[in-house]
């Protein structure tokens, strides 16, 4: 083996959490082991790092987790995820036998990944004309919407904290706004963490049906029962070319593109913008058919500045892993060589002991 295994990183999430050993050699991060565990069937994380540590017996000398929840004073709550005690940096030292250990948002840690990532695992939707030396942006589209920004501190891009996906969602046309003002009904306020999210999706489809824009076929409601409402109207969106998901996926991706703009407008984000998740990637003929970047440029007298912004798709499952490792790897002050560009967004909601 090139280096010894004795980094661990782990991307935690509600339904699934993944762990894994890396080795730092000559600056670079090698994954030597990973495994993948379901977080419902375990009381914490300290039960799953247990089992993982049984399987894979290296020392761990530094430690650092992406959680998919808010990190304050070195814990974190998962707020779908029913662990009585959260995730806490003080409650993982004993199984892991080590003081250096750190929790980031698990946004955070996606833009910690990017600087890891090959130019294959982005697809452009925009080359722009990046200035390297200016500040970047990530937005995460998932369950939720996440959003970040790296800002240049005059030798490197640092992650931010941000809550912005979590401001008031503008319509932006009539369409728009009379969806608006069904969710309000329902909700009393609509953030873009409600809308620009897998149950984002569903609500758009449902404003759609209930509003009599398109029928609903009987079947797709039987499938909506049982499977994951967002992967199904996509699907049946994409493949089966249903009008009611088609438009329910057009609106989707015309707010995307529209407050990705918003963030890349809030953060100056010069040097890129990167739109990470698990939507994106399945959506992909969507976000590349051109109304994404629309929205994303249409910014009346900044319409110019905005044509200037890279625009990339990260198509790397584990990015968060990886910037997890990257993180983890600074703890020992050891020096870590990283692309000289794709160094993005993220949240800077982290804790280190």
């Amino acid at each position: 083996m090139p280096g010894k295994a004795n980094i661990l990183a782990g991307d935690v999430g509600a339904t699934k959490t993944l762990l894994a050993f890396f080795a730092l050699h000559k600056g670079r991060l090698e994954m030597v082991a990973a495994e993948t565990f379901p977080s419902s069937a375990y009381p914490n994380l300290e039960a799953i790092l247990e089992k993982f540590l049984r399987h894979h017996p290296f020392s761990v000398r530094r430690a650092c987790f992406g959680v998919a929840g808010p990190v304050s004073e070195g814990r974190v709550v998962l707020p779908n995820l029913a662990w009585e005690n959260g995730v806490d940096v003080r409650a993982l030292r004993r199984p892991l036998k080590t003081d250096r250990v750190a929790l980031l948002n698990d946004v955070e840690a996606t833009a910690y990944g990017l600087r890891r990532l090959a130019p294959e695992q982005f697809v452009v939707l925009n080359p722009g004309r990046p200035r390297l030396q200016a500040n970047a942006a990530l937005i995460v589209a998932g369950t939720g919407l996440g959003e970040a920004i790296l800002f240049w501190d005059g030798r490197e891009h640092r992650p931010s904290a941000s809550e912005g996906s979590h401001c008031d969602f503008a319509p932006r046309t009539a369409l728009e706004l009379e969806f608006f003002r069904y969710a309000v009904d329902k909700f009393g306020r609509l953030s873009y963490d409600r809308v620009v999210s897998g149950q984002g999706l569903h609500l758009l489809y449902r404003f759609l049906r209930d509003t009599g824009k398109e029928a609903e076929p009987a079947w797709l409601a039987e499938k909506l029962k049982t499977d994951d409402p967002g992967a199904v109207i996509s699907e049946a969106a994409l493949t089966q070319r249903v009008p009611l998901c088609r438009k329910s996926l057009d609106m989707f991706v015309n707010i995307y593109g529209a407050e990705a703009g918003n963030l890349a407008l809030k953060a100056l984000a010069r040097a890129g913008v990167y739109v990470g998740g698990g939507i994106a990637p399945k959506i992909l003929p969507r976000l590349r058919d051109g109304n994404f970047m629309r929205a994303f440029t249409d910014k009346g007298r900044l319409s110019e500045v905005m044509t200037e912004i890279p625009v990339r798709i990260v198509l790397e499952p584990k990015a968060a892993l990886y910037g997890a490792a990257d993180y983890a790897a600074r703890l020992g002050g050891r020096k870590v060589g990283a692309a000289k560009m794709r160094r993005t967004g993220g949240k800077r909601r982290s804790h280190e002991d």
